[in-house]
């Protein structure tokens, strides 16, 4: 077949995913705070890109609900809304129980291994109050069965709500009814290992949905 004409696709294609990973992580770790104004001039400058990788990682923040965009006018840092906050949660259960029950049976003993030691991370920095560290270890625990369950929508739309999430978690993680999740996270990974899914799914599930300020 021929070589399409149009060249650098993927590039470009990288730099706007790059671009909305830096912003949505400022954002979810409260670097930008609630109510802040993003003006594309400084956004630009910051990360040495043009306006529009900018505006496009700004459309899907919208998207996501973590930027509010007023036409003509200015674009803010979406203060915390504690019905976004449950929608997003209970859409995150659902998801990652349907990833864990596809992933049993699927994911071989390096992933359960890697899953375990995700687990002993976050217990680490639990007992530390390492707050990025426990919520980047939280994060690989589930990525995991995320990535083996063989069904590439579920990750595709966890990104809509995972982000919503997790800067609920930095602005309270002090108050959040989190210390007994590497618990649960041992059951999970024992009920896929006996090859149980839907005993795991269900763990999974609850272990999503405990999550309260």
């Amino acid at each position: 077949m021929p070589v399409p004409a149009e060249r650098g696709i993927h590039q470009r294609r990288l730099l706007r995913d790059e671009v909305y990973g830096v912003l949505r992580d400022a954002i979810v770790q409260g670097r930008f705070t609630p109510g802040e104004q993003l003006r594309d001039a400084e956004l630009s400058a910051w990360l040495g890109v043009s306006r529009t990788p900018i505006r496009e990682a700004l459309l899907r923040l919208e998207r996501s609900g973590l930027v509010r965009a007023t036409p003509g006018r200015s674009t803010v840092v979406a203060p915390e809304d504690a019905a976004s906050v449950r929608d997003a949660q209970q859409v995150a259960a659902e998801l990652h129980a349907l990833a864990v029950r596809l992933a049993t049976g699927r994911i071989d003993t390096a992933g359960l291994t890697a899953m375990r030691e995700a687990n002993r991370a976050l217990r680490h920095a639990l007992s530390a109050g390492d707050v990025p560290g426990a919520l980047a270890a939280d994060d690989a625990f589930h990525r995991l069965p995320v990535d083996a369950c063989g069904n590439r929508l579920v990750a595709n739309q966890l990104e809509e709500v995972t982000a919503t999430l997790r800067r609920s978690e930095y602005l309270h993680f002090g108050s959040l009814t989190g210390a007994d999740s590497p618990d649960q996270h041992d059951a999970i990974v024992a009920a896929m290992e006996s090859g149980d899914g839907e005993r795991a799914a269900d763990l999974t599930r609850r272990n999503w949905l405990r999550l309260a300020t």
